[in-house]
């Protein structure tokens, strides 16, 4: 079975809909899979599931942004009840968390001498939450620079004027949310935030303390070095596993709908919790 429990639609940084996601996933053989777009479950109200009777089974998520220490991490929600309290009161912080940066953020690039950036960005974004790649995108459709990353190494980037750190809800409280809505919270691609070996398994331990529930063991293309290494921290934390492509954008060759994404033996799958 081809399980993704990972993927964005333009409802936060990706770029298809949810309905065209879904079809090209069920073209690729997927079926199992969650849309996950960023701190919102928007894309949730693009589709009738009554469509997809039969075709592809949708296993309701989001992800979440977060911090630990000074680290910015993500957490997914997976299996989460779309119309419960909790989910209503998390997506509304986190959006009024990312509106109060956009304006920060369009203030400081004014200073910086870039006038006028919030608009663009958010015509960029269309319906979706506002964030640094929608600036960078809207600064390069307005010549300021030629590339996303020459505007984030400029303007965006860590240490530069657009750089403003957000403040989202704390680990805890996301874990919460998540549980309380009949979630299970899961680490996203936790070999992706920089830290070090003993870091990383710091991060995984005080996730699972928490009340985290699962490791996504595999995320896109990975080192099978990597792989094993988070297997076996899941299992020393008595974490379930997960896998994601983490899917945003077409010919994206490291993140591609109905990629293989076996986990190793020793795992627990997510999945056989619902």
């Amino acid at each position: 079975m081809i399980v993704d429990l990972h993927t964005h639609t333009n409802r936060s940084d990706g770029t298809l809909t949810a309905l065209e996601l879904l079809e090209r996933a069920h073209s690729a053989g997927v079926q199992l899979l969650s849309i996950t777009d960023h701190d919102t479950i928007a894309a949730y109200h693009d589709f009738d599931y009554q469509m997809l009777m039969g075709k592809i089974r949708i296993v309701p998520g989001i992800e979440f942004s977060t911090r630990w220490h000074r680290t910015g991490i993500h957490i997914l929600g997976l299996n989460i009840d779309l119309d419960s309290d909790s989910i209503s009161t998390a997506t509304a912080f986190q959006a009024n968390a990312r509106k109060q940066r956009a304006w920060q953020i369009s203030e400081r690039l004014e200073r910086a001498g870039l006038s006028d950036t919030l608009p663009g960005a958010l015509a960029v974004a269309k319906q979706g939450a506002v964030g640094r790649p929608h600036f960078a995108q809207h600064l390069v459709d307005r010549g300021e620079v030629k590339t996303l990353s020459e505007a984030f190494k400029k303007y965006l980037g860590p240490g530069k004027a657009g750089d403003v750190k957000q403040h989202w809800a704390p680990l805890h409280q996301i874990i919460e949310w998540i549980r309380t809505s009949g979630g299970t919270p899961v680490l996203a691609h936790p070999g992706k935030y920089g830290l070090t070996h003993n870091k990383r398994n710091e991060l995984i331990r005080d996730f699972a303390k928490s009340g985290g529930q699962g490791l996504e063991i595999i995320s896109g293309q990975q080192d099978p070095i990597m792989t094993k290494s988070l297997a076996q921290s899941a299992e020393t934390c008595g974490l379930y596993a997960s896998v994601g492509s983490d899917f945003h954008q077409l010919e994206q060759p490291w993140s591609y709908l109905g990629m293989p994404l076996e986990l190793p033996n020793t795992c627990r799958s997510v999945w056989h919790l619902w």
